[in-house]
């Protein structure tokens, strides 16, 4: 019976000292739960992708005479957004129309429809203000043309992850010719 009982006693001791590394693993685990749903919250409030389309105007100085000035284009641009404040976005636009550049030697280069792709480091630094930097293409059937891309837009929230946005960005062609450009879009994240 004393056997009996010692072991009954060492059997209380160990379960009297179990029982708050248990509670403390309740804890911990409760804990990493509100912690685990609190990133869930955080994903599900903040959608990391986001897809526009705008239209604008491309400014282009140096047109040859009986060419625009200012040419039609559309665009497409699809981001993603690591937080609220970095991003990486591939920006799309067709300016809508054939014209001729005339260069600083008096040579004329010919553009028709050119599409425009630029690979953009994306920087909001507050609210709705957002920048973009990157290299960038310019491709139609006669030329082709490397460029760097600087831009800023200002994203309006209409509701629901939707967005009105006022655009303008500066295009450099590398040993050619320069273009800005200023549009209004509409963006959606998803």
């Amino acid at each position: 019976m004393r056997h009996y009982c010692t072991q009954m006693g060492i059997a209380a001791l160990l379960l009297l000292f179990a029982l708050p590394s248990f509670a403390q693993h309740d804890d911990g685990q409760a804990e990493a739960q509100g912690h685990n749903q609190k990133i869930i919250n955080r994903h599900s409030i903040f959608p990391h992708l986001r897809a526009a389309a705008f239209i604008s105007h491309t400014f282009i100085p140096g047109v040859a005479e009986g060419s625009r000035f200012a040419i039609p284009s559309y665009g497409l641009d699809i981001e993603y957004w690591f937080d609220e404040t970095w991003g990486v976005g591939l920006h799309n636009d067709i300016e809508l129309e054939s014209f001729i550049i005339e260069g600083e030697q008096e040579e004329f280069l010919e553009r028709d429809f050119p599409l425009v792709s630029s690979l953009d480091l994306l920087f909001k630094p507050w609210k709705g203000l957002a920048f973009q930097i990157g290299p960038g293409v310019e491709i139609d059937k006669h030329e082709t043309f490397l460029l760097f891309r600087l831009g800023v837009e200002y994203e309006i929230e209409l509701g629901h992850h939707w967005d009105l946005y006022p655009t303008f960005f500066y295009d450099t062609r590398e040993d050619s010719y320069t273009t800005f450009s200023i549009g209004l879009g509409v963006g959606k994240r998803f």
